[in-house]
């Protein structure tokens, strides 16, 4: 046994996660409120150009009142498959399509105060397709080396911790596969 729910409130439903409270007994026997977040889940993608280059994302974040530097992703729509919604997140936001995709794996991102899993996957031999913004999305696409990319994490230009993993994930599996 992990924990045991006493009781369960919803504190506030929002447009993407639920904030919920709930009363938990954990296994040593102690008895606690506990806040979190649970969100639908989302991708992530590392999208190929070619073998040295990938697209970026400089994207306004408003709670950081400043524009950061991501990988594309997106939120899981109710009853979404993840390799689905990873699809339409790279045409919608980078305006690319991919023929070949490669899953890298699973992350959560704030595992002290959210339920949320960020499945992540490689594309590449992508086209051009029609991009399609959300109302509030500002993104400037990039293509960027992706040596180059890790070097921006090194040097702290890439804070994002989704885009940090995602990119090292893909370098883990660059170094025993090939890209066609």
């Amino acid at each position: 046994m992990a924990s045991k729910v006493n009781n369960r409130k919803i504190v506030h439903r929002g447009k993407v996660f639920t904030l919920v409270r709930e009363n938990v007994t954990l296994e040593n026997g102690t008895t606690t409120d506990v806040e979190f977040i649970e969100h639908p889940g989302a991708t992530a993608i590392i999208p190929f150009i070619d073998d040295t280059r990938v697209v970026l994302l400089k994207q306004y974040r408003h709670a950081l009142k400043r524009y950061i530097w991501e990988i594309p992703a997106g939120t899981l729509d109710p009853q979404e498959e993840v390799i689905s919604c990873a699809k339409r997140e790279l045409i919608e936001e980078t305006g690319y399509s991919a023929d070949r995709w490669h899953r890298l794996g699973e992350i959560t991102p704030l595992p002290g105060y959210s339920n949320e899993r960020i499945h992540v996957f490689l594309a590449t031999e992508l086209q051009p397709a029609e991009q399609h913004l959300d109302e509030d999305e500002v993104i400037q696409v990039q293509e960027v080396g992706f040596l180059k990319a890790l070097e921006m994490i090194a040097n702290g230009e890439i804070k994002d911790a989704k885009s940090i993993a995602g990119l090292f994930l893909a370098s883990a599996w660059l170094k025993g596969n090939k890209l066609a």
